[in-house]
């Protein structure tokens, strides 16, 4: 992985952090995406001191954007650009779960906007530089964390997308994960041909920051249930997996669990779907797909 460069988005702790630092230490240059500019400097240091990554050549930068605001999606993307022309790995990481319904300053149920908008804004901002850097033989890579959380969702409710009707954090997640599956299949099925390739992993359920972010017995019903999760350098095994190996150089539109091809449920392979929340989601964020293949 020397001298490639990938961005991670939600890198600031957890599994994120634990695969920025990971490829790092195979010489690979991390772009790591947070929200807090204290975390992001502390994260950065830290990987920066890492002795594997000094003895690699591993390098790391830092990006601050609120990834559930579809403004500073467009402005990392800017800011990517501005400074690189190549883009060897897009990790999509990022996301988080609420226990109360909220709405992002765009008017986006909060945990559509963060798990999956951003994945599908990003990913399609960053798309032709993806396939300028990827190359026969060396394709660039997506990779998209879900969760087999999607497995408690029976299909997308598109009748009711932002759960105005009925919300509960399980569906708003489940859905959100199921999100991540059907725009990873659609993805790998518009660039079939091209240099680049997608797929999507289940973490496994890991001790993280996770879930946290919410107040009451929440907070402390996934403490407790964290006291039995994987480590987040068991989370990011995966990630790194799918973003490093050669034995998944030319693998596209998958399903990952503890690095092996793993089985979705049903609705994440309904290719209707697929293509019906890939038109939805280009008009929820107001951006066209013109560089790939309809």
């Amino acid at each position: 992985m020397q001298g490639k460069i990938i961005l991670i988005t939600g890198a600031t702790n957890g599994i994120g952090k634990e695969t920025a630092l990971g490829l790092a230490r195979m010489g690979a240059h991390v772009a790591i995406v947070g929200r807090s500019r204290e975390r992001l400097d502390a994260t950065a240091q830290e990987i920066s001191a890492d002795a594997a990554v000094k003895r690699m050549g591993g390098a790391v930068e830092t990006f601050a954007a609120d990834l559930s605001l579809m403004a500073d999606v467009r402005a990392l993307a800017d800011a990517f650009r501005a400074k690189h022309d190549r883009l060897h790995v897009l990790i999509n990481n990022a996301g988080a779960v609420f226990n109360e319904r909220q709405v992002s300053a765009d008017g986006h149920e909060m945990t559509f906007a963060l798990n999956h908008l951003s994945y599908f804004l990003l990913t399609n901002l960053l798309l032709d530089t993806l396939i300028q850097t990827g190359q026969p033989g060396a394709n660039a890579r997506i990779v998209n964390v879900s969760s087999d959380a999607h497995q408690s969702v029976r299909e997308m409710r598109f009748d009711d997308l932002q759960l105005e009707r009925k919300y509960t954090m399980f569906t708003a997640y489940g859905q959100s994960k199921l999100a991540n599956i059907l725009f990873t299949t659609e993805l790998a099925r518009r660039l079939a041909g091209k240099p680049v390739t997608v797929n999507v992993l289940h973490p496994g359920f890991v001790a993280t920051g996770f879930g946290k972010n919410n107040s009451g017995i929440m907070t402390t019903i996934f403490s407790v249930l964290q006291l039995f999760a994987r480590t987040p350098e068991q989370g990011a095994a995966t990630s790194i997996y799918l973003a490093s190996s050669p034995e998944v150089e030319t693998v596209t539109g998958e399903y990952f669990a503890k690095s092996k091809s793993a089985r979705s449920s049903a609705a994440a392979h309904d290719a209707d779907a697929a293509r019906r929340l890939w038109t939805i989601s280009e008009g929820m964020v107001a951006v066209n797909t013109p560089t790939v293949v309809a």
